[in-house]
């Protein structure tokens, strides 16, 4: 008998061998990241209250039925738009609301960097220490400093009102770009060493995995702010 489960609380590829690891008790068991899913095949499967209390010594993962097939679901892997579509829609209307009120492109790059900053640091506070925990998998700061990943959304906060309100843009671009470049090199280091990790971008809300998307959105604002301060 085969049944394949949903799992939460998964951040990387340690995530897995947990789960993989407490589940093997009960029997054969294949774990995945992405997606986020959990496969046991044995004799008898026991219940999921029983599966979940088993899984708590691992850590803070639960698995729950599959939306469609509980039993037999077959896991579809999801095309590149469909894994950044979230993404993609948050960006997009954030640089269209860019546009209110432009002088000159230097205006839009600062509503959109308040814009980017803001809104992404209000999805890490949805799940402070869940992104906590996501976040400390690859950024070279949080592995060093957990604390680090507790502040770091109120850091992105603090840039996005500074870019809104105009306040101290100077100092502000220079932070921006000595915060994400840090950003992007663990980012760069987590590619290069092929983890197969969570993207902690926009906090434990949505489920992306880590890859060049995530480095391009650090790039990117580094790319702004030297651009500016070029001007």
């Amino acid at each position: 008998m085969k049944t394949t489960f949903q799992v939460t609380g998964m951040h990387c590829g340690a995530c897995v061998d947990k789960i993989q690891k407490a589940l093997q008790a009960f029997g054969a068991a294949e774990v995945s990241l992405y997606p986020p899913r959990a496969t046991l095949s044995a004799n008898s499967i026991p219940e999921l209250s029983q599966l979940n209390q088993a899984l708590k010594a691992a850590g803070p993962y639960q698995l729950s039925e599959l939306a469609n097939d509980a039993t037999t679901a077959e896991v579809t892997e999801k095309t590149w738009f469909q894994t950044y579509l979230p993404l993609l829609l948050i960006v997009g209307i954030i640089s269209l609301v860019s546009f209110h009120s432009i002088r000159n492109s230097s205006d839009w790059m600062l509503n959109f960097m308040a814009g980017f900053f803001i809104v992404f640091a209000t999805f890490k506070l949805f799940d402070l220490k869940g992104f906590q925990s996501a976040y400390g998998t690859y950024d070279l700061l949080a592995k060093a400093y957990p604390t680090y990943g507790l502040v770091y959304p109120f850091i992105e906060l603090a840039l996005g009102f500074a870019f809104l309100f105009r306040y101290q843009i100077t100092f502000t671009l220079y932070t921006t770009i000595a915060v994400m470049t840090v950003g992007s090199l663990g980012v760069i280091q987590a590619l290069r060493n092929k983890q197969a990790i969570r993207c902690a971008c926009l906090g434990t809300s949505l489920n992306l995995p880590m890859s060049t998307v995530t480095l391009m959105e650090d790039l990117v604002m580094v790319i702004m702010s030297v651009a500016m301060l070029a001007a």
